[in-house]
């Protein structure tokens, strides 16, 4: 299962998503680089995507989708940073958490959403199975 860095990035209930061209919304991330950290992936991938630069990033879950192991990192940005769609993606917007369910995401999206927002007090990493089928979470 290929391994990806998911970036969660937050204002109040409102989450970043981004598209690429004639794709589903998703999270901002990537597969790592051979040698490159899962958190050095994060930070470079939300930055190539949305030309977003954090400031620090907190490990919060990792979630098993049906192709890809998501490593799920809380981003802190400036409050006045702006995303822009890059080469890479071609929309960039931020969605309110109710949007979620009316919007044409990717499989895991919405599951690592409400988790990483119902699970951000919890202390310390946590592992999920999302069956996307389902629409459920197993902890």
């Amino acid at each position: 299962m290929k391994q990806r860095a998911t970036v969660l990035c937050r204002r109040g209930d409102r989450i970043l998503l981004v598209a690429r061209p004639h794709a589903r919304w998703t999270l901002p991330g990537g597969l790592p680089k051979p040698g490159e950290s899962l958190s050095d992936a994060a930070r470079r991938e939300l930055a190539e995507e949305t030309g977003l630069v954090c400031r620090n990033l907190r490990y919060l879950f990792r979630a098993a989708g049906k192709h890809k192991l998501h490593h799920v990192f809380l981003a802190d940005l400036d409050a006045h940073a702006r995303a822009r769609p890059s080469a890479e993606v071609a929309h960039c917007a931020w969605f309110d958490r109710m949007e979620m369910a009316s919007i044409d995401c990717s499989g895991p999206t919405p599951a690592i959403v409400e988790l990483a927002l119902d699970g951000t007090r919890v202390a310390g990493p946590v592992a999920f199975m999302i069956h996307v089928e389902a629409e459920t979470a197993v902890g």
